[in-house]
């Protein structure tokens, strides 16, 4: 068997503008009934936690317009990346060490490195990186 790669689903991002920022954030911890946990080195990022097992639910303040975008980890993002290329989706820009994609309908999500090892062991799916 060729050598495989690992990926799942692991966060839906409500991207919004600066000016938007707060009150989206305020209107999601009121809808989720949670608090929002900020990262000290990344105030942009308003983290709800997993919302369902293994997928968490984000605001990010972005300089764009409003949109939800997904984000798929995996333990390979070159190999997941060629994967969905495979699939129709097409790379837009690598930022750091993930990718920002457009799916066949045009689409943004990002295919990003693993976020918790414990959650991607129990819930990834395998794939062939290839012939």
């Amino acid at each position: 068997m060729g050598r495989m790669h690992r990926s799942k689903l692991v966060s839906a991002l409500i991207d919004v503008p600066a000016e938007s920022h707060g009150r989206e954030v305020a209107f999601w911890a009121g809808a989720l009934d949670r608090d929002p946990h900020y990262e000290p080195d990344d105030p942009d990022y308003a983290d709800f936690g997993e919302v369902i097992p293994g997928v968490t639910v984000m605001v990010q303040r972005v300089d764009d317009v409003p949109r939800v975008h997904l984000d798929i980890e995996t333990d390979d993002v070159e190999a997941e990346v060629r994967r969905l290329e495979a699939l129709g989706a097409e790379r837009v820009a690598q930022i750091e060490s993930w990718w920002v994609m457009r799916d066949p309908a045009g689409l943004l999500f990002c295919v990003v490195r693993v976020q918790d090892p414990g959650t991607f062991a129990a819930l990834s799916a395998p794939w062939p990186d290839g012939p």
